[in-house]
């Protein structure tokens, strides 16, 4: 810890002892492999280059956590598979155009809706909306899967 200077925007990096370069904060749930075993810290670095970390609030663990490339890119695919989903039901679902439709739709689809509402901080969600909102998930994860191979 004393290569963290107190007080300062700093607090959050710290160096590694052995090169002086800043280190990753891969979480409290992270186990360190040897030193010498480039494979795992090499499947360590591709995991932190898409965001996986053993980030957790203790209780269950971190979650799933790929062991390999190919595990990776199946995890990544399993979500581009729901995200297409998603994209199916915006794209059949009925826009509702008055108050009653849209009470009817928000009792037999609060799910789907509350998922983009959540990030999209409104009641009525167009459909091209949700399309939209999930095209740019399919993006990401797309952009993930390119980063691993």
């Amino acid at each position: 810890m004393n290569d963290i200077k107190r007080g300062e925007k700093s607090i959050l990096e710290a160096k590694c002892p052995e090169c002086g370069a800043l280190t990753a904060n891969m979480g409290l749930d992270f186990e360190s492999p040897k030193k010498d075993d480039i494979k795992k810290w090499e499947h360590i670095k591709s995991l932190y280059s898409v965001g996986i970390a053993f980030h957790s609030c203790g209780c269950s663990g971190p979650g799933y956590i790929p062991n390999s490339k190919e595990k990776i890119i199946e995890y990544f695919e399993g979500m581009k598979n729901t995200y297409l989903k998603n994209i199916d039901f915006w794209r059949s679902r009925t826009e509702p155009t008055d108050k009653q439709e849209r009470e009817k739709d928000y009792q037999k689809n609060w799910y789907e809706l509350g998922k983009v509402s959540l990030h999209a901080k409104k009641e009525i969600i167009k459909n091209q909306e949700g399309i939209n909102f999930w095209l740019e998930k399919v993006k990401q994860i797309e952009s993930k899967i390119s980063l691993i191979r």
